[in-house]
């Protein structure tokens, strides 16, 4: 490590579980994965704080928005993945922060488990504090967040 990488990463204050939580939605985004929530579920459930819920086309692009989080999330805010879990299909991955986690499907497996609708009593994080202004979101989720948005 130089002495640069040493004082910047000494310099990094710590971020909150939701700011990490918009590190990664936002880098999700950037590699283009669609239907991004951020659910602050700490009052429903006990394992975490915040779920972050994203679709990706096929199994590469699980992968790539899993590493570009993983990398995102290591960088900005100095956290590596407690504990991960994926499907042998690439349907679907997973990464445990802790006090976040990170979901990543393809439309099936999304479609298939309704994560978000599970914890619909969560409130939704406005994306546009990862600086997200242009997400792209399914009918499905698109009318989901609505909902969830008009029971606020």
């Amino acid at each position: 490590m130089t002495e640069e990488q040493q004082t910047s990463s000494e310099e990094r204050k710590e971020l909150t579980a939701r700011e990490c939580a918009l590190v990664a939605a936002k880098a999700a985004d950037e590699k283009k994965a669609t239907d991004i929530m951020v659910q602050h579920v700490g009052e429903l459930v006990s394992v975490t704080e915040y779920f972050v819920i994203a679709t990706a086309a096929n199994s590469r692009q699980v992968d790539a928005i899993v590493e570009e989080v993983e990398d995102a999330c290591r960088i900005e805010a100095g956290r590596k993945p407690a504990h991960r879990e994926y499907t042998k299909d690439g349907s679907w991955s997973l990464l445990d922060y802790g006090d976040f986690v990170v979901h990543v499907f393809q439309p099936e497996a999304r479609d298939y488990y309704r994560l978000e609708a599970l914890w619909n009593d969560a409130p939704i994080v406005d994306l546009r504090e990862a600086g997200i202004t242009d997400a792209v979101y399914s009918d499905r989720i698109a009318a989901l967040m609505e909902k969830m948005q008009g029971n606020e």
